[in-house]
């Protein structure tokens, strides 16, 4: 009895710790469309990470996970079943991405985000975005035109895979106009964890780090 006490007190302990880690540190996620290729494709799985949010705001060039802000998500996802659900709950196994998409952050509240200038590149607060380093090649940064002011507490964000993006361009029209509140975000997508010749460290690309882009 005294074992068995033991064992039950240590497993326990153990998902309790795994939960709290899910819910304050870090979570795995399934990545469920080819909307962000060749940076992550499909079934890729991602660890996005919660801590650096605590300490800094959502930036540019951040690759993030964030719950649908209405309506984004229009197929019908399976729902996973009850064993399913108590282990995504624990962290053991990776979030399907129900109710959650991936992209990547182009611009912060307050910027001017337009596309295109006559290079064909997105601009931000007026200086050109280099994104030949994440886009696939010969790839156009955008075939829709837009000019949007980032209102306070939201973002622009777009996939790398433009042509297969149903992004902040593609919802312009609806509720919130495209853009996606902070308050959304779940946490950064800080890596591939899953499969193991895609494992990889995501960085925010050198072109958001260009003096003058900030306001």
């Amino acid at each position: 009895m005294s074992l068995l006490l033991e064992m039950t007190t240590v497993t326990v302990l153990a998902l309790v710790i795994t939960v709290v880690l899910r819910l304050f540190v870090a979570e795995a996620f399934y990545v469920p469309s080819e909307s962000m290729y060749d940076t992550l494709t499909t079934n890729d799985r991602i660890l996005a990470e919660k801590v650096s949010y605590l300490h800094r705001d959502v930036d540019r060039g951040d690759i993030i996970v964030f719950k649908d802000p209405g309506h984004w998500l229009n197929e019908e996802q399976k729902e996973p079943g009850t064993l399913r659900r108590i282990g995504e709950f624990v962290g053991i196994l990776p979030r399907s991405g129900e109710g959650h998409l991936v992209k990547r952050v182009i611009g912060v509240a307050g910027d001017k985000v337009v596309c295109c200038d006559k290079a064909g590149r997105i601009t931000v607060n007026g200086i050109p975005l280099d994104e030949r380093e994440y886009l696939l090649k010969d790839a156009k940064p955008s075939t829709t035109t837009f000019t949007v002011v980032v209102p306070p507490g939201s973002l622009w964000v777009m996939g790398d895979n433009r042509a297969e993006s149903a992004d902040s361009r593609a919802h312009m029209g609806g509720p919130g106009g495209g853009f996606v509140p902070v308050d959304n975000v779940v946490g950064r997508a800080c890596c591939v964890i899953w499969p193991s010749d895609r494992m990889t460290m995501l960085r925010p690309p050198e072109t958001f780090k260009k003096p003058g882009l900030k306001k």
